[in-house]
C-alpha cells in the first residue's frame, strides 16, 4: 500500500514539476509543444500496451482474449461517454480545437481545466489498476510512464491558462489540481482490483483502453496540425524510451 501511497503522489507530482517548468519555458512554441506532446503520448501509447493489456492477455486464462478486447473497447466507450456529457474545451497553443453545447455557461478557463482533468483520471486509474495486478515491474512500467509523460504535458497547458488571462497563483493551482486527480483515480484503479482478482484481466484492458482512445482522440491530433514529421518521430522515440524502460525493469 505505500508503494502505491507513493506512486499516487509521484504520477500527481509529475504534472505539478511539469507545471513548474512551464512557467519557466511559458514561451514555448506551438511547433515544441507538438512535438513535447508526441513524445508523451509515444511513453502513454507504451505503457499501455506493455503494462496494461499485455498482463491482461497473460493473466485472463481461456477467456484471455475475450477480457481483453472487451475491457480495451469498455474503456474506450466509458471516455468516449465522459467527453460527450461533461462540457469541456480542447484548447492548445491558444487556439479553440474542440467546443460541446453547453461551453457557454462556464467559462473558458474552467472548460480547459475539466479537458486536462478527464484527460488525466483515466491515466490514474490505469497507474492503480497495475500495481493491483501484484506485479510491481508491471504497475512501475505503467506509472513511471505516466510520471514521464505527465511532466512534458503539465509544461505545455501553462500558456494556454496564461494567455487566457489567468493569474500565475491561479494557473499553478489549477495545474495542481489537474494532478490531485490523478491521486485520486490511481487510488480508485487500486482498490477497484484489490477487492476482486476475478476481474483483474478486464480492469487491466479497461484502464488500457481508456488510455488508448486518450492517445487517439485527443494527443495525436492536437500535435499534428503542420508537420506531422517531427511529431510522428517524437512519439516513435517516446516509444522506444518506454521499451528500454521495461527491458531493464525486466
Amino acid at each position: 500500500m505505500k508503494i502505491v501511497a507513493l506512486t499516487a503522489l509521484g504520477v500527481g507530482g509529475a504534472t505539478v514539476l511539469g507545471a513548474i517548468l512551464g512557467f519557466a519555458l511559458k514561451k514555448i512554441t506551438h511547433r515544441i509543444s507538438d512535438i513535447v506532446l508526441a513524445f508523451a503520448a509515444g511513453i502513454m501509447m507504451a505503457a499501455a500496451v506493455i503494462g496494461l493489456i499485455i498482463p491482461s492477455l497473460e493473466s485472463g486464462g481461456k477467456f484471455a482474449l475475450l477480457y481483453t478486447i472487451g475491457g480495451i473497447f469498455c474503456g474506450a466507450f466509458c471516455i468516449n461517454l465522459i467527453d460527450k456529457l461533461v462540457p469541456h474545451l480542447h484548447r492548445m497553443a491558444g487556439v479553440d480545437i474542440e467546443s460541446h453545447a453547453d461551453n457557454k455557461r462556464l467559462s473558458k478557463i474552467l472548460l480547459f481545466v475539466l479537458a486536462i482533468a478527464i484527460h488525466n483520471f483515466p491515466e490514474g486509474i490505469a497507474a492503480g489498476v497495475g500495481f493491483g495486478s501484484g506485479n510491481t515491474a508491471d504497475g512501475l512500467v505503467v506509472a513511471g510512464g505516466i510520471a514521464l509523460q505527465n511532466i512534458p504535458e503539465g509544461m505545455v497547458i501553462i500558456a494556454p491558462m496564461l494567455s487566457a488571462g489567468l493569474k500565475p497563483s491561479k494557473t499553478f493551482l489549477f495545474a495542481a489540481l489537474t494532478g490531485v486527480v490523478e491521486v485520486i483515480g490511481t487510488f480508485i484503479g487500486f482498490f477497484a482490483v484489490s477487492f476482486s482478482s476475478a476481474v483483474l484481466p478486464f480492469a487491466l484492458a479497461f484502464a488500457g483502453g481508456t488510455m488508448l482512445y486518450v492517445i487517439s482522440d485527443e494527443m495525436i491530433p492536437e500535435t499534428h496540425h503542420d508537420s506531422a514529421t517531427a511529431p510522428t518521430f517524437s512519439l516513435l522515440i517516446g516509444f522506444c524510451v518506454m521499451l528500454i524502460t521495461d527491458f531493464c525493469l525486466g
